[in-house]
Order: C-alpha cells, then sequence, then structure tokens
C-alpha cells in the first residue's frame, strides 16, 4: 500500500519524519501478563517523575506541541495524544487494558512521548496520504465526538481522513477482528535516521512477538 507525505505539510515542516510499520496475520486478543504489568508499572515510574516536573517539560512533548502551532492548532487546546496520556496519568487516572494492539500502542507512546495511531488495513480505500487538514473536515473519534479537523495533520484514504496525532476515528479502529494493520509512529523531527529506524523496528519486533505474523517498516521524511 502507498503511503505518501503532502508537499504542503513538507513546506511548513522541513525536518517532519514519520515511522510506518504493515503487519499480516496479525492475531489481536487480551494482553499478555508480561505487557499488562509492565504498562501498570510504566504509569506509576511516570506518575513520580512528574510529581517533580511539568508535562511539558518533556522534549518529545513540546516537539510536538510545536507542530501543532506550526499548523495553526493551539497545543493548549488540541492537545496530542501522547500529551493527552501524561497528563492522564498526571491525575493518576491510569489506563486500563483494551486489548494488545492497543495496549502496546499506549505503552511505546508512553515509552517514546509521541502519538502513535494503528488502523485496520482492511477498512482502509486506496492509497494513504499524510497532510494538513482542510477547513470542514471532520470525523467522529475514537472519543465519541465528532472531531473538527482542520488544521490537524491527518491520515487519509479516498474515502477521508481517518487518522491524526489528536484522535483516531472510529471508521478504521483496530479490533479483535483485525488481521492486517498499518501502525503510524510519529517521530520527533529531532531523531537522526538512524534513530528513527531503531525506534520502529523495536516497536514493529515487540507487536510481532506478542501478536504474531510478520511487519514490514520504514520511514517516510521530507
Amino acid at each position: 500500500m502507498e503511503v505518501t507525505l503532502n508537499s504542503s505539510l513538507c513546506n511548513r515542516i522541513s525536518d517532519f519524519k514519520l515511522g510506518i510499520i504493515t503487519y499480516h496475520n496479525i492475531q489481536v486478543d487480551d494482553s499478555p501478563q508480561m505487557l499488562r504489568g509492565r504498562l501498570q508499572l510504566f504509569q506509576e515510574s511516570i506518575y513520580f517523575d512528574l510529581e517533580s516536573k511539568k508535562v511539558t517539560d518533556i522534549p518529545s512533548i513540546q516537539e510536538w506541541r510545536a507542530i501543532f502551532k506550526k499548523l495553526g492548532k493551539d497545543p493548549n487546546r488540541y492537545r496530542h495524544s501522547a500529551e493527552a496520556l501524561y497528563r492522564r496519568i498526571k491525575k493518576q487516572n491510569y489506563l486500563s487494558p483494551i486489548h494488545s494492539a492497543t495496549d502496546l500502542n499506549n505503552f511505546f507512546s508512553l515509552q517514546y512521548g509521541v502519538p502513535l495511531g494503528i488502523y485496520d488495513l482492511e477498512k482502509i480505500n486506496g492509497s494513504i496520504s499524510i497532510t494538513v487538514a482542510e477547513e470542514g473536515e471532520e470525523y467522529i473519534g475514537l472519543n465519541g465526538r465528532i472531531n473538527s479537523l482542520e488544521n490537524l495533520l491527518v491520515t487519509k484514504d479516498e474515502t477521508g481522513p481517518f487518522g491524526s496525532p489528536f484522535v483516531d476515528s472510529e471508521r478504521t479502529a483496530v479490533t479483535r477482528e483485525t488481521t492486517s494493520a498499518i501502525q503510524v509512529l510519529y517521530l520527533q523531527p529531532s531523531l537522526t535516521m538512524e534513530e528513527a529506524n531503531n525506534l520502529t523496528k523495536s516497536l514493529m519486533d515487540m507487536f510481532v512477538q506478542i501478536h504474531g505474523g510478520d511487519g514490514t517498516f520504514s520511514i517516510l521524511k521530507c
């Protein structure tokens, strides 16, 4: 499946880069105890770390707030998903297990401090482009609300937008019936290509270890 970066995005953020991972023949189920335990312990560790610093002191959180601002979205009103997770943990509102794909996404988002998206490939129509949403574009998000996407970074197929680092859509959500998926890792622009490759590969390897199947990855950059 072809995934491209829109030139208008690159004109605004010249060092922009994404990790793209495609999975086939996976099995999504309850998370293994290893993942559930690591996710809980990691959240507790983050909570204690945040007693002595602000969420916005974290460099990766800062970088993605800056991206939102460059695209014309107020980062204080529209917080990217990694920042939202950190703020939730700061309030000791820990995440409960959902299923293995979402739980692993949340674990890596917390570990690296960046947004991640994962989508059911069978629910995607045609090629994919990463771009900036235009006025009037919206979708029903996983938060159960209609979300205005204008000036947000979005992932689109031929039907329209289905993902963003703010909140993903219901339309392409991964479920326990999903057997093929595509994962978007919203990397820090400051990472080197070697760091981007290593980080993306480590995520892919752990995902395949838990879900079976096979994965391939690439780094898209401006």
